[in-house]
């Protein structure tokens, strides 16, 4: 699709695949092709899981930091909108998405990884967010998901120190799902999400955006979210189809519609 990020397709799962040596820097180009293809897996109904893959040795070292050194506020200004709705454009695909984990996710790259619904990680992977060794903080969702998926003081810990955090730790701490030698990261997040490739798709959809989505609300505002989202289905086929199959005892085989 780009020069350096292309989405393949096939067997139902969509895998967004970054490629830019040696270490997948998230240049501005780079961002714009996330977006685009985060925008592709969305619409493409043969998807109904997404892998986001780094090819190479590292998962993505973070920004291109050269764009950085002569950027002036003003520049900053424009353009960190875009860049934190790059990422936000995989965390808005709805249907369920891992991030497949090698080497290094650092900066951009651990917001990348962030953006993603679970993370599967090389048994020798380093995750961090390092900004703040050059004097600057997370600008691509990095203070706001961390501190929501592994609690507020542990966010504090990694943003505030820069310290790289290995498989053991992100393990521990809930910043990663599944740990696993290097040379099976991409095959364990396919299996992880192969299972929703035959699912209710518009069921996993509504699913992924009422707990995204109540997360962001308080507790009424995300339960009157759930009960919209929930009387939705019945309007579904799949709803008919797996309630049926319930009650007749056998599996069901769903449409997506």
């Amino acid at each position: 699709m780009g020069e350096f990020v292309r989405l393949e397709v096939a067997d139902g799962i969509g895998t967004i695949r970054l490629e830019r040596p040696p270490v997948n820097a998230l240049n501005t180009q780079v961002q714009e092709e996330l977006r685009v293809a985060a925008q592709a897996a969305a619409g493409d109904d043969e998807v109904r899981a997404v892998v986001v893959h780094g090819a190479g040795k590292h998962f993505a070292a973070g920004a291109d930091i050269t764009e950085f050194t002569t950027v002036t506020y003003q520049e900053m200004v424009v353009r960190a909108g875009a860049l934190s709705s790059a990422f936000d454009a995989i965390a808005q695909i709805p249907k369920p998405v891992v991030a497949a984990v090698t080497g290094y996710a650092l900066g951009g790259g651990c917001e990348l990884a962030l953006a993603c619904d679970w993370r599967v990680i090389a048994e020798d992977a380093k995750l961090g967010q390092p900004e703040i060794k050059l004097g600057i903080i997370p600008g691509a969702g990095g203070t706001q998901r961390l501190a929501r998926l592994i609690g507020p003081a542990r966010a504090k810990d990694l943003i505030f120190s820069g310290r790289m955090v290995d498989s053991d730790e992100a393990l521990r701490i809930g910043l990663a799902d599944r740990v696993v030698p290097a040379d099976q990261v991409y095959a364990a997040a396919v299996d992880l999400v192969r299972q929703y490739t035959t699912g209710p798709a518009l069921a996993l959809r509504a699913a992924k955006q009422a707990v995204d989505g109540g997360l962001s609300v308080d507790l009424a505002a995300g339960l009157a979210l759930e009960s919209h989202l929930f009387a939705g289905l019945f309007a579904t086929d799949d709803r008919v189809e797996g309630t049926t199959a319930f009650v007749e005892k056998r599996a069901p085989k769903f449409t997506g519609k």
